[in-house]
């Protein structure tokens, strides 16, 4: 009896420990959600006036100077499409999820498709189903470390346009939603064509005051466009990476829930068979007390009846 007391001893101090973890991995992912989502808000503001800008440069260059007709889709290249995942597990179907969202997207289309991975789990998962993956990035695991990504991501990309390899660029990620978490989403970054071209011109002007263009407007487009992608990238990475961590936060909320039913169950076991031990031995004690009691009335027989023996 002593050793299945000792044994759930054992186990109700392995699930308080266990739980302790659990406890820490939920404020870690809720720290990291609001540092991902804080750089996100931070960056609107930019994008803000990257777009403005955009606007501008479209508003006075019509048409776009035949920079954007080199942009255009050509038969016989390769669609590219950048999948965010993660590198940790205990993330539900964080990855299996948007695996499945971004071949469904580019199931249909003729045009020979790659897919670059962002993370180790989505690269595995991505390979188990099939889907042609030929390039690994690792997850950032802070802020500071997203823009050496977006670095690698479009000197990558750059690589493929220069090559002449590249037709198409998609980005697939997970978004979070207030209340479910996160949703997929998808987003396509090349080419930068004329309906591109026509979204950002017909945007309204904030003012009265038409914006004009000033120095070498090719160079001007260049910069926007570096900087309209860069945003782009990094606003589907740290939206990822806030979807990632409500996944984990959500796991470590069930997980923390069993591992509270499990010391429950485990107490109650605990006291119920402590009780039964301590019933055991109140029995045991009664008995040997009845024994001895009876033990002494035999003696007290015998000795009166000695006594009352004559001499």
């Amino acid at each position: 009896m002593s050793d299945t007391l000792e044994s759930l001893s054992r186990q109700q101090q392995g699930a308080t420990d266990l739980g302790s973890v659990v406890r820490t991995m939920k404020t870690l992912a809720a720290s990291n959600i609001g540092q991902y989502e804080m750089a996100v808000n931070a960056l609107k503001d930019y994008d803000h006036c990257i777009q403005l800008g955009l606007n501008a440069w479209f508003r006075q260059q019509k048409p776009a100077a035949g920079f954007l007709k080199e942009q255009e889709v050509t038969a016989g290249k390769t669609i590219y499409a950048v999948v965010f995942g993660s590198d940790q597990g205990l993330v539900g179907r964080f990855n299996d999820s948007m695996a499945d969202f971004a071949k469904q997207k580019l199931a249909g289309t003729a045009t020979p498709v790659e897919f670059w991975a962002v993370g180790e789990r989505m690269y595995a998962r991505m390979k188990d189903a099939g889907i042609p993956v030929t390039f690994l990035f690792k997850v950032p695991n802070s802020v500071s470390l997203i823009v050496p990504l977006i670095g690698d991501i479009l000197l990558k990309t750059g690589q493929q346009r220069e090559k002449g390899l590249m037709n198409e660029l998609y980005i697939f990620y997970n978004t979070p939603v207030k209340g479910s978490g996160y949703e997929p989403a998808w987003q396509r970054l090349l080419p930068l064509d004329q309906q591109w071209e026509q979204q950002m011109a017909a945007a309204p002007w904030p003012t009265n005051n038409l914006p004009r263009v000033a120095g070498n407007v090719r160079t001007t487009l260049t910069m926007l466009i570096n900087e309209y992608l860069f945003v782009s990238l990094f606003k589907a990475c740290a939206e990822s990476l806030a979807s990632e961590n409500a996944s984990l936060l959500a796991a470590m909320q069930r997980a923390e829930k069993n591992i509270g039913e499990m010391l429950d169950e485990l107490r109650q076991s605990y006291n119920r068979l402590r009780q039964s031990s301590i019933d055991e031995e109140l029995l045991d004690v009664i008995a040997g007390f009845e024994a001895l009691k009876g033990i002494e009335r035999k003696v007290d027989i015998t000795n009166k009846k000695n006594a009352a023996e004559p001499q």
